[in-house]
């Protein structure tokens, strides 16, 4: 089961959604990088549940510790351990679906390839082991600081609500992260009526990386979007990621797409920040297609271990809409990626 990512900058996320904890063992970052504990605390705390009304009701603390790699508050070069304590697991909801696959999660998949029955809370498949990947994404963000790179992810849509403008430090404070101010009430209604109705809706988060330096990524399989791609579509509920203007370039002449150049650079950033698999210096651009929660009360059908036809409620504490709490993990997958690039580029010019 593939639990590390990275090549230069290597995580290795662990920990099952009602197991003791969770958490990652990062390698691959530079002794002497000053490391802000308060900085890594505060990026779990925008992912943890139990935050607003519009994300699961699970009360996690999300406190990291760190086991191992730093001194004097900065790093040894060593691997650095940090782990997060699971306090408010409840493995008695999950019960009743011990031997049925739920609609939409990773039950069935896990069973036909681990022979493994459904595990309280989706165990490895559960929302929770991201936190690991938040943990991690902090460090890198801290190591990339000192370049000026900067990401951020917010949410530009909600069911058929789509934002018309992007105000990052509105998005930072709206409990769905929405960027517009203007579609906020919209989509805050909108997740309060599936709520009511025992459903869930999908939506889209956006993530800009800026002032990324051009040259970071390597042709031919190891591209740049394809990585960034690789990331986003690995964090549970993404099923789909655009590049720039992504599928709206199909319905384009090379004339209206190109991004031309004069004397002071690029003209446009349809390519999203990325040619040849290769970042531009313009900002990174992607977005992410989020699926509804597959949990939800409203009756479905599905099998249980032996294949015989059931109905089920799913009952327990779950988000009706992923998008806000995607949007702090996908700029954490981002930062891994480019601090990941980052090293590459370090390692190619010292020869």
């Amino acid at each position: 089961m593939s639990s590390i990512f990275g090549k230069f900058l290597r995580a290795s996320t662990f920990g099952e959604s009602h197991g003791p904890a969770v958490g990652v063992v990062l390698e691959g970052v530079p002794a002497g990088l000053a490391l802000d504990i308060a900085r890594i605390q505060s990026e779990l705390d925008r992912r943890r549940p139990g935050s607003s009304e519009f994300v699961s009701a699970r009360r996690e603390p999300d406190q990291v510790e760190v086991l191992s790699g730093l001194a004097g508050g900065k790093t040894l070069g060593s691997p650095i351990a940090l782990l997060v304590r699971n306090r408010d697991a409840r493995s008695a909801d999950y019960q009743e679906l011990a031997e049925v696959f739920r609609p939409g999660q990773a039950d069935y998949t896990y069973f036909r390839k681990y022979g493994l029955p459904p595990q309280p809370g989706g165990g490895r498949a559960s929302g929770r082991e991201t936190v690991g990947r938040v943990a991690a994404g902090a460090v890198a963000k801290i190591l990339l600081a000192p370049e000026g790179i900067d990401i951020f992810a917010y949410t530009v849509q909600i069911g058929q609500v789509k934002a018309r403008q992007v105000d990052r430090a509105f998005a930072e404070k709206n409990p769905l992260r929405c960027a517009d101010p203007s579609a906020a009430a919209a989509m805050a209604q909108e997740v309060k009526e599936v709520q009511e109705a025992g459903d869930s809706v999908g939506g889209v988060v956006e993530v800009c990386a800026q002032n990324v330096p051009a040259g970071l990524g390597d042709p031919v399989f190891d591209k740049l979007d394809a990585a960034l791609g690789g990331a986003m579509l690995s964090i549970g509920g993404v099923k789909g990621v655009e590049v720039g203007d992504g599928f709206a370039v199909a319905g384009r002449r090379g004339s209206q797409n190109n991004d031309q150049m004069n004397s002071r650079g690029f003209l446009s950033n349809r390519c999203g920040g990325i040619l040849g698999g290769i970042s531009t210096g313009q900002p990174i651009l992607l977005r992410l297609a989020v699926k509804p929660t597959p949990s939800i009360a409203v009756e479905q059908s599905t099998i249980d271990l032996e294949g015989k036809e059931r109905s089920l409620r799913i009952k327990g504490r779950h988000d009706p809409c992923l998008c806000p709490r995607i949007a702090p993990v996908a700029e954490a997958m981002a930062a891994l990626v480019l601090a990941d690039a980052w090293l590459a580029l370090k390692a190619l010019k010292r020869g």
